[in-house]
């Protein structure tokens, strides 16, 4: 498990999809809705990945850098940047029939940590973006995630000035859990943004199977 400073540590907590049915569906057909998280640094491309995916208008709280603000925000590499996610992004895909993804993408200022704990219950999975000339930036993230057991890939977001490096190289210098994905994206893209999710989904699956498969051989064990 990579041990870094940043962040805040919180009790574990359970995944808690939610169901859309419609009064007149057969619940067993009703589509299943799962929470999933957008996180990592500032600047890195939150904002502009759940933009991408999402197939209804996304809900954006973004504001402009001020001058008080580059005090605390190191604009450095992200030099273009005039705004930033001063509460959460919101978008939704349809990865298949019957499977939806709410999108909850996080701000990645410390100065909004405190929103974290909310917007992380009952989460399925996290992406966590990092972008390899700033890849410091997606430590307490990554350590966020691994304390309160969410599981969760990392997308390296492809930066056209960025050098680039394979999904081991970064695995390494994150210090991540062995299995830990490591997917290279272009937050542009829509299609691209899509195999993220989808990689985490069933990543997540896994793990969340895994963990129940653990819970329950002790009392079978015991019978």
């Amino acid at each position: 498990m990579g041990q870094h400073d940043n962040g805040p540590l919180g009790a574990g907590s359970n995944p808690d999809p939610v169901r859309a049915e419609d009064p007149g569906e057969d619940p067993e057909l009703a589509a299943l809705a799962l929470k999933i998280l957008v996180a990592g640094g500032f600047g890195v491309g939150k904002t502009t990945l759940v933009g991408a995916v999402s197939e209804i208008r996304p809900l954006r709280t973004e504001e402009l850098l001020s001058e008080a603000g580059e005090l605390v925000d190191d604009t450095g590499g992200v030099d273009q940047k005039t705004t930033t996610t001063v509460a959460m992004d919101f978008g939704r895909i349809t990865i298949r029939s019957g499977l939806s993804l709410y999108l909850f993408g996080t701000p990645g200022q410390d100065r909004f940590w405190f929103l974290w704990d909310e917007l992380s219950q009952g989460a399925l999975g996290a992406v966590v973006l990092a972008d390899t000339r700033r890849l410091e930036d997606c430590f307490p993230a990554v350590d966020y995630f691994e304390h309160r057991r969410i599981p969760f890939v990392v997308a390296v977001n492809c930066f056209t000035d960025a050098r680039r490096y394979g999904a081991h190289d970064v695995s390494r210098a994150l210090d991540l859990d062995q299995g830990t994905p490591v997917v290279l994206c272009d937050a542009r893209d829509k299609d691209s943004g899509k195999e993220v999710l989808i990689r985490l989904v069933e990543y997540a699956g896994r793990v969340h199977t895994a963990r129940l498969l653990d819970s329950v051989e002790p009392q079978a064990d015991s019978v």
